[in-house]
């Protein structure tokens, strides 16, 4: 039988620390009740890094039939890996979540009866109180600012939260063909243009520790080109019709 839930980790250089992300997930999710799961471990990764994580992910999914993993060579940056992710999914609903610690792994559970409880297409946190510093406090506060001027009446408050889970009818839906960071950009745009039922709670977003942040500043001046240019092809593709 396909998993009820399919638990898309990003987990680019998480190395070791895979290991008790995935334990964490499996026992919130068995705690609350929810064991017929699937976790799939993203552990792709750039050749002569030195990155451990594809052994360590394909470790586990050796050890337990619940998990699959995608530990192949990169050819792209976190949209690219969170599509070979979805690739593998197999569940009726779909979730994806950084596998960094910084997203606490309980959202899981409470975004998926969000979702439930709401008949919800998709459902996703936004993020009340962050532990990530000013900077990163900044690109979020622009880059939402600007998405909802390009793109207004979408119900959310924070485009780039997780975790974010929707039905698989509704990925089915979509086409994504990010590579880069823009993927959760490209998600919730889709999902307004097919007129999903979009739902949102708080939470807290937790500091990073033991490495920086894999976003740079040129991150934001990628953000705000791909929300011109989806904003372009949405109105060219509105004139045709």
């Amino acid at each position: 039988m396909d998993p009820e839930l399919s638990v898309v980790v990003l987990c680019y250089r998480s190395g070791g620390a895979a290991r008790s992300f995935a334990a964490r997930i499996s026992k919130s999710l068995l705690d609350a009740g929810i064991d017929n799961y699937q976790l799939v471990l993203v552990g792709n990764y750039v050749p002569g890094s030195g990155d451990t994580t594809p052994d360590v992910v394909r470790e586990l999914a050796a050890g337990d039939p619940r998990i699959v993993c995608s530990a192949v060579v990169k050819q792209g940056m976190m949209g690219w890996d969170l599509r070979s992710g979805l690739a593998l999914a197999t569940g009726q609903y779909l979730a994806v979540i950084d596998g960094d610690g910084q997203v606490l792994v309980e959202d899981l559970v409470r975004v998926y009866r969000l979702l439930r409880e709401q008949g919800l297409d998709l459902a996703k946190t936004y993020r009340r109180q962050r532990g990530d510093g000013l900077k990163r406090k900044l690109f979020s506060l622009v880059f939402n600012g600007f998405f909802h001027v390009l793109f207004p009446g979408l119900p959310v408050r924070d485009i780039n939260a997780k975790p974010k889970i929707l039905t698989r009818a509704a990925f089915e839906r979509m086409n994504l063909q990010s590579t880069d960071w823009f993927i959760d950009a490209e998600i919730m745009i889709q999902a307004r243009g097919l007129g999903l039922r979009v739902g949102e709670m708080e939470t807290e977003f937790l500091g990073l520790t033991g490495r920086r942040s894999f976003i740079k500043f040129a991150a934001v001046f990628e953000f705000l080109h791909n929300l011109l240019r989806y904003r372009i092809l949405e109105f060219r593709r509105r004139g045709k019709e």
